[in-house]
C-alpha cells in the first residue's frame, strides 16, 4: 500500500490545514496546539455545546461533524491516537456559549481518561460538563457487558441527534438525555477485507490473506469473531444483519434508520448491493426504514471493508434526526 504523504510526524496537521482551508464557511481550527477544530460561527449564545474527540484517520468521523445542527468543536489526536487533556480541553472552551457542554464520544480508555481530565481543567472556568459515550459494536461484548463495547458508527448519529436537540434549545441535562438515547437505540457490527497503515508506523496494522475476511473486527484492527475465507456479498449482509437484529430484536412497525458504511476503500457500488440485502432484511422484519444512509461515514484510513449501523427510533430521535445540519460531508435540509 501507498500513501501521498510528506513527513508522517505532520499528516495530522498538514491534514487539518487542508481542511480548514477547503471549508472555511464550516471549520476553523482553535486552541494553542492547533488539534481543536470549532465551527466557523459559533454557536449562538445560551446553546449547549457538544465536543467529541478522538484519534486521526476516520474521517468523516470526527472533524468532519463539527457544524451546524451537529458539533461545536472537536480535539482530534495522531492516527489512532487519543487528543491529549489540554486539547480536549481546549475543545470545550470553544464550545461553550455559556449553556454548558455535552462531552460525546467513544469508549475508548484513552479517550476516556483525557476527557474527564479536560472536564476537571476547565471546571475552575465555570464550564459545565456532562458526558455520553458511544458503546455500539456488538461484536466487541456480549450484551451482558454491553458497557465495554467500542464506540464506532453509532457516533454517527448520535452526533445528529443531540446536535439537533441542541439547536432546539433543549438545556445540558435534556440534550444530554437524548444522545444517551440515541447511543443506548444504536447497535453496530463491521467486516474488514483488508488492514490499512498508520503514517508514522509505515507498515500495515494487521497481516490478512487476500483470500480471507474477518467479521467483527474493529475500527483499529482490534480482533474481530472469526476471520475465513472472503464470502459473497449477499452472506456477508445477511450474517451482519443476523448479528443486529438478534442484539437488537425489531417488530413490526418499527421505525430504523440504518447506516452502511464504508471503512474506507470500499467502493459505494458495493455498498448498495450490500444494502439489498439490508432493505429485504429490514422489510421481513416489518420495520420502516427512514432516511438510511449509504457512504462513507466513518471510516479506518485505507481498510477495505463494511460496517452497518441500526438505530431505533422513537418520535424524539425521528425528529431530531431528519432536522437540518449542515457541514462538508454531510447536509440535511
Amino acid at each position: 500500500m501507498k500513501k501521498i504523504l510528506n513527513n508522517p510526524v505532520d499528516y495530522v496537521d498538514e491534514m487539518l490545514a487542508g481542511l480548514t482551508a477547503a471549508h472555511p464557511e464550516f471549520y476553523r481550527l482553535a486552541g494553542d496546539t492547533g488539534r481543536v477544530v470549532a465551527r466557523a460561527m459559533p454557536g449562538k449564545p445560551g446553546k449547549v455545546g457538544i465536543v467529541t474527540g478522538g484519534g486521526s484517520g476516520h474521517l468523516p468521523v470526527f472533524t468532519g461533524y463539527v457544524g451546524p445542527g451537529l458539533l461545536d468543536a472537536c480535539a482530534i489526536g495522531d492516527v489512532f491516537a487519543s487528543p491529549s487533556a489540554e486539547q480536549m480541553a481546549d475543545a470545550l472552551r470553544a464550545a461553550d456559549s455559556g449553556a454548558g457542554v455535552l462531552r460525546l464520544y467513544g469508549n475508548y480508555g484513552g479517550d476516556i481518561m483525557n476527557f474527564d481530565m479536560a472536564g476537571e481543567l476547565v471546571e475552575f472556568e465555570d464550564i459545565t460538563c456532562t458526558t455520553v459515550i458511544l458503546a455500539d459494536d456488538i461484536a466487541s461484548a456480549p450484551p451482558a457487558e454491553a458497557a465495554k463495547r467500542r464506540g464506532v458508527a453509532g457516533m454517527v448519529y448520535a452526533f445528529k441527534i443531540a446536535g439537533a436537540a441542541a439547536e432546539a434549545g433543549l438545556d445540558l441535562d435534556g440534550v444530554t438525555r437524548v444522545a444517551q438515547k440515541a447511543a443506548d437505540a444504536s447497535r453496530s457490527v463491521g467486516a474488514a477485507l483488508s488492514s490499512c497503515i498508520v503514517p508514522q508506523a509505515g507498515k500495515p496494522t494487521f497481516d490478512i490473506a487476500e483470500d480471507e475476511m474477518e467479521m467483527g473486527m474493529g475500527i483499529h484492527g482490534e480482533p474481530g469473531v472469526w476471520r475465513d475465507k472472503l464470502r459473497p456479498a449477499d452472506a456477508i449482509a445477511s450474517e451482519m444483519m443476523d448479528r443486529l437484529l438478534a442484539d437488537m430484536p425489531l417488530a413490526a412497525g418499527d421505525r430504523v434508520s440504518i447506516l452502511v458504511n464504508s471503512l474506507g476503500a470500499t467502493p459505494p457500488e458495493e455498498l448498495y448491493i450490500l444494502y439489498r440485502i439490508v432493505k429485504t432484511r429490514l422489510d421481513a422484519a416489518g420495520a420502516e426504514v427512514v432516511m438510511p444512509l449509504v457512504g462513507r461515514y466513518a471510516t479506518s484510513m485505507e481498510m477495505a471493508g463494511v460496517s452497518f449501523t441500526l438505530i431505533k427510533l422513537d418520535a424524539e430521535l425521528e425528529t431530531y434526526l431528519k432536522a437540518p445540519c449542515d457541514c462538508a460531508f454531510w447536509s440535511v435540509k
